[in-house]
């Protein structure tokens, strides 16, 4: 038969999803699997948009303006402006969901074998992306016993070469949740500047972030308008990640006229879900003020509950809905695939993601597992109690 693309060869399979088929096993088994290991809110999305979807008066699902429709384009411009991003309406390109945004800047500002710069643990489909653009990944890795703060600038320094054209951040981050504070986002502007770089910044969790802090974005510093794009996304921010809209933001206009042919090529974005998404930037702040309380008593039922175990370490993350664990094994890929096989405790298991598939450094993360703290606190206190029972059984099992 003809053979596979070198590409296709190249793709990864993803950490989040490829234990996929052992928790199927383990639910047909009868066993309840609680899922902690992918980003599924089960918030609800807001009344607002799901009425905008069932109220909708087309006789024709017609195709979008391939930078997406002007009203919500403009809509979106007011909502930047109210979290301190002066853009216009022209410098937002609407994408099919954050990932053909981060797609889009790769393919527009980077040529093949040239490098971008990530600190580690990353986005797991960040592997993925690059391989699609032809590009090359070179991580700087962030450690758990620093909180996973971002790496010293003497590290990217270090990691830039001649093929280097960007930086690529996550602020809130997955999978660490870590929020970035301003002083590192100025670091990392001056050292663009300096070496004369694109700054990508993943703000889709800006959001949610706890503890009275707020994640600031890369638009909103000083020199970078012309080195800075912003990954953007209604997927967690209003719990549609169905809707598969999101945005690529830049004052740069050569970067949006070069990400604009992109946009041609693949028509449009969805039209109806752009009602849908229009609809939600009337989502009341109330509604954000219920999902971060609701996130924030999760996300400190998991990680007082892990650190209440004896060898696990757990940094408490300040954004975002995910938190990395090191546990005392290891090996987490056999261990994540060990519970969903062979573990259960009162009919219950955990399904995680092994923090290895995060990592672009071969052999990083054999200790970490993933978290998201998406389901209701009950669950997550079941979820903890299943793992401290796991641990407790793990080595003498698996001898």
């Amino acid at each position: 038969m003809p053979d596979i693309s070198a590409k296709g060869k190249a793709m990864p399979d993803s950490p989040i999803r490829k234990l996929a088929p052992f928790a199927n096993q383990a639910k047909e088994r009868g066993t309840h699997v609680i899922h902690l290991n992918i980003g599924q809110p089960d918030i609800a999305t807001p009344e607002v948009a799901m009425d905008a979807v069932r109220n909708l008066d087309r006789t024709v699902l017609e195709y979008s303006p391939s930078e997406g429709f002007a009203g919500y384009r403009e809509r979106l411009s007011g909502y930047y402006k109210s979290v301190g991003v002066d853009v216009t309406a022209d410098e937002i390109l609407v994408t099919t969901g954050g990932s053909e945004a981060l797609v889009f800047a790769f393919m527009s500002c980077l040529d093949s074998g040239d490098e971008v710069i990530i600190p580690e643990p990353f986005y797991a489909n960040y592997n993925g992306f690059a391989t699609l653009a032809g590009i090359k990944i070179v991580p700087v890795t962030a450690r758990i016993e620093d909180g996973f703060s971002l790496p010293p600038m003497a590290e990217f320094e270090r990691a830039i070469t001649d093929r280097t054209k960007a930086i690529l951040i996550c602020n809130p981050g997955n999978p660490t949740g870590t929020k970035y504070p301003d002083s590192a986002l100025e670091a990392l502007a001056a050292l663009v500047q300096e070496k004369d770089l694109f700054l990508f910044a993943d703000e889709v969790y800006r959001e949610f972030t706890y503890d009275g802090s707020n994640a600031r974005s890369i638009l909103t510093v000083p020199g970078l308008e012309k080195h800075a794009a912003v990954i953007d996304s209604v997927s967690k921010r209003y719990s549609m990640c169905g809707a598969r809209i999101g945005a690529l933001v830049t004052r740069n206009p050569e970067v949006r006229l070069t990400a604009m042919k992109f946009a041609m090529a693949r028509l449009s974005p969805p039209t109806l879900a752009q009602v849908a998404a229009e609809a939600a930037l009337d989502t009341p702040e109330t509604y954000f003020d219920e999902v971060r309380s609701s996130y924030r008593e999760r996300r400190d039922a998991l990680v007082d509950g892990l650190t209440a175990i004896e060898g696990v370490t757990c940094p408490k993350p300040g954004g975002a809905f995910y938190a990395v664990a090191k546990l005392p094994i290891d090996d987490a890929d056999a261990f994540c695939q060990w519970m969903l096989e062979s573990f259960e405790y009162e009919g219950a298991t955990v399904m995680m993601a092994p923090n290895t598939g995060f990592y672009a450094t071969p052999g990083l993360g054999r200790q970490e597992v993933r978290m998201a703290y998406v389901l209701e606190r009950e669950e997550i206190e079941k979820a903890v109690a299943c793992l401290r029972e796991a641990l407790s059984r793990y080595s003498d099992e698996v001898k």
